[in-house]
């Protein structure tokens, strides 16, 4: 194993969402041009097959759908669940927690249908295009979120949930539409039934069940309760996601979760096997555990189905000539094209504008922008609604003008970060980054009197580690750390986090090191823990203070003493408080990294940290 992978951790779980969004674009680019193909060569079996009627009978009770229709609001329901779970995660643990920041891309989400809906209708005004105007109004969030990936691979992480937020809003809306506008009976009974499951199942959040097995058939019995009540049951997935809490790990379950392993590595039987196993599982946030059982399926395998079994179009030379000037590809295309970017970028300068700057987007304007035109990109909700709204021709028009606008939107989107890209650094970081101020996770700030800091007190950088002296993982980090420190613009801080249940000897090396501290020589006692994390034994740590010249007596005295179980106790209760279960764990400028702690990756965190703290400093002046 290299050291970069022994330096890498699991991504955190926006990354994750992104990169698994972007990962699986190519299969569903692949899926629709499979479906293009299909539909064109095999002389009407596309429809024929996609038709198929499939049942599931159950005495005198049975549903009866085709297999598009088992897709679309079938297996979707899971894909609408994972982007409720994105969601609700970033209002938990993400910059979503400052609700202020979610009023922004929420007006924007929803100017981003308005508008769009706006042109469409004006394009139709008197036609019978008209009732399609719901297919103008979606983006969707797997496709956008892949060809943003592929078309601006350098667009920061903030582009991408605003994308996310604003995707998130429309989807809602939009499934709301359907739920209203496309829904021709509705059922009370069947509603009034899934909403009092829905309670349900929000009562068995509140009430802290964590077992999967009580919420599966709570929604399976939403999602039938849904389909008998005439409404599109995707809309279920997207509520339960938005239900599931998201929490980082307790310190505390983590600890016993250790507890139960060593049980079972003394008497290795099955019981102690199961509750390990539940223990360990537990510890994560049932939006977690949720997010990373369907995620992978959704992305590629679901949505990529979806695209095989609603992209198909029968293209031939008289359709084209047809459908090129029809009022409802025309007005598809152009409401994507230009109703998503005039709304998502009009309000976000409304916003900011009216707000005098205190509501800011995220990001800046060139990722504002590009997020506008990348919204454009309609496919899943555009096509469910277009499957509800026409049929025949007209359905074939509605999907050529989806597909022909998820083109020019890539397009736009490629033009408008190449031209970005091609600017002066400084002005170029502006417009990707913005002068938002940035949410603080490190809880409580740096206080050079108390903390152990190297480096300048002035850098713009501060790098804070929560470290364990026995912990492998922060030995394997410190010649990163090392590296880090030969810039003159960065100062350096360890926080103490033994983890006692893993690492027995760590608490005493954290007490060795505060006592060296008391005699000043605490980076040096500090240097010599981590060179020798496999000696760390109290005549070990005695003759470390020897070789530093520090009196032995009043360094054994002081490893004992109260002030420095207290120092230590406040560094595990600062990592409580700012969500840190493990080490190392990183923060740089109050802000938590996640992912890989090799060398090239602080690097580059630190690069991007100090662009943003000189941003800051040209706004505050």
């Amino acid at each position: 194993m290299s050291t970069t992978e022994r330096h890498r951790r699991p991504a955190s779980p926006l990354r994750s969402f992104l990169a698994t969004e972007a990962g699986s674009a190519g299969v569903l680019l692949a899926a629709i041009v499979a479906a293009l193909i299909w539909a064109n060569v095999a002389d009407g079996s596309y429809e024929q097959f996609w038709a198929t009627e499939l049942s599931i009978r159950l005495g005198d009770m049975s549903v009866d759908l085709t297999l598009r229709e088992w897709v679309n609001s079938g297996l979707m329901t899971f894909f609408f669940l994972v982007v409720g779970l994105e969601a609700r995660r970033e209002f938990d643990l993400g910059d979503l927690r400052d609700r202020r920041r979610f009023v922004l891309p929420a007006a924007a989400g929803i100017a981003g249908m308005i508008v769009p809906v706006g042109i469409f209708l004006a394009v139709n005004h008197g036609g019978p295009g008209t009732a399609g105007w719901g297919v103008a109004m979606s983006t969707d969030t797997a496709l956008a979120l892949g060809l943003l990936a592929l078309v601006g691979r350098r667009v920061p992480d903030q582009a991408r949930l605003f994308l996310v937020t604003v995707s998130v809003v429309d989807d809602l809306f939009a499934l709301l539409v359907i739920a209203v506008a496309y829904t021709e009976h509705v059922r009370a009974m069947p509603l009034i039934l899934a909403g009092v499951l829905f309670a349900g199942a929000f009562l068995l959040v509140r009430l802290k069940v964590r077992s999967g097995y009580a919420y599966l058939p709570v929604g399976i019995a939403i999602w039938f309760a849904m389909l008998a009540s005439g409404v599109d049951p995707v809309v279920a997935g997207l509520a339960l996601g938005l239900i599931a809490p998201a929490y980082t790990p307790v310190r505390n379950a983590l600890e016993q979760a250790s507890d139960l392993f060593r049980s079972f590595r003394e008497q290795p039987t099955v019981e102690f096997a199961r509750s390990a196993r539940v223990s360990l599982v537990q510890t994560l946030s049932p939006n977690d555990r949720l997010q990373r059982t369907y995620q992978g399926w959704t992305s590629y395998l679901i949505v990529p189905l979806f695209g095989l079994a609603n992209a198909g179009i029968a293209i031939d030379g008289h359709f084209l000539t047809r459908a090129l000037v029809s009022p409802v590809t025309i007005g598809v295309f152009l409401a994507y094209t230009l109703g998503k970017p005039i709304a998502v970028t009009g309000v976000s300068v409304l916003v900011t504008w009216l707000s005098r700057g205190r509501v800011r987007p995220m990001a800046g304007w060139s990722s504002v922008l590009g997020t506008g035109t990348i919204a454009g990109i309609g496919f899943t909700v555009s096509f469910l609604i277009a499957n509800l709204a026409f049929e025949g021709d007209a359905l074939a028009e509605a999907k050529l003008g989806v597909l022909l606008a998820a083109a020019a939107a890539s397009v736009l989107t490629w033009a408008v970060f190449r031209v970005t890209f091609l600017l002066p650094p400084g002005r170029r970081a502006v417009l990707l980054l913005g002068d938002a101020e940035q949410l603080t996770d490190l809880l409580p700030d740096v206080d050079d009197e108390r903390d152990h800091v190297r480096g300048p007190a002035e850098a713009t950088v501060t790098v804070v580690e929560y470290g364990d002296y026995q912990c492998p993982y922060c030995g394997l980090a410190e010649p990163a750390v090392r590296e880090l420190l030969a810039d003159a613009d960065l100062r350096y801080v360890w926080r103490n986090l033994p983890l006692t249940d893993v690492h027995p000897q760590a608490q005493l090396a954290a007490q060795a090191a505060e006592a060296a501290a008391a005699q000043g020589s605490f980076w040096a006692m500090h240097d010599l823990l981590l060179a020798h994390q496999d000696r760390l034994k109290i005549m070990d740590l005695l003759s470390y203070a020897e070789q530093l010249g520090l009196d032995r007596d009043r360094f054994h005295q002081d490893m004992t003493a109260t002030g420095t179980l207290t120092r230590i106790s406040a560094d595990v209760e600062s990592a409580d408080l700012s969500g840190v279960s493990g080490t190392p764990t990183f923060f740089i400028n109050g802000r938590r990294h996640y992912g890989a702690y090799d060398a090239q990756t602080l690097r580059q965190a630190v690069k991007e940290a100090r662009v943003r703290a000189k941003i800051a400093a040209r706004h505050q002046a």
